[in-house]
């Protein structure tokens, strides 16, 4: 049914859902009960790349699994950071630009596994998720020391 490799740059979020369901082993008429809905709308929400908050919500109630936590990984590998020198208006309020721990656990096993598997190198990975050459050593230096 659904053969793609997921990857968190460009991911179908009702396939996704999809395969959750079918690894839960819910029935359809349940899950048509619990939003309400024909099987014809529930087919729409599978097929759909993006769907409303208040739906995601629900499916993340129903399947007992956090859907955003994928939007998040997203924004955390692929959203540009603002740079060091830029300027920000006076009435703007301030951000912090101290982050520490921003990369999740299953972040550092994703990276770690393009490195192991060597499907990326450690300077492709560096210029395409934007981590830092220093933090991605680090991983490397205490993770996969352990793993061996």
């Amino acid at each position: 049914m659904i053969e793609k490799s997921f990857t968190f740059k460009n991911f179908h979020i009702g396939e996704l859902i999809h395969l959750k369901v079918l690894e839960s082993e819910i029935e359809t008429s349940c899950i048509c009960s619990f939003f309400n809905c024909e099987e014809r709308e529930l087919e729409k929400m599978y097929a759909s790349k993006s769907l409303e908050l208040d739906i995601l919500l629900s499916w993340s109630k129903l399947l007992h699994y956090d859907f955003f936590r994928i939007y998040s990984q997203h924004l955390i590998l692929y959203s540009r950071q603002a740079t060091a020198g830029s300027k920000s208006s006076k009435n703007s309020i301030k951000s912090l630009e101290f982050r520490k721990n921003i990369y999740s656990k299953g972040i550092i096993d994703f990276i770690l596994e393009l490195i192991e598997e060597e499907k990326k190198t450690t300077k492709q990975i560096i210029e395409e998720y934007g981590i830092p050459s220093s933090t991605l050593h680090t991983w490397i230096k205490k993770y996969i020391q352990i793993k061996e």
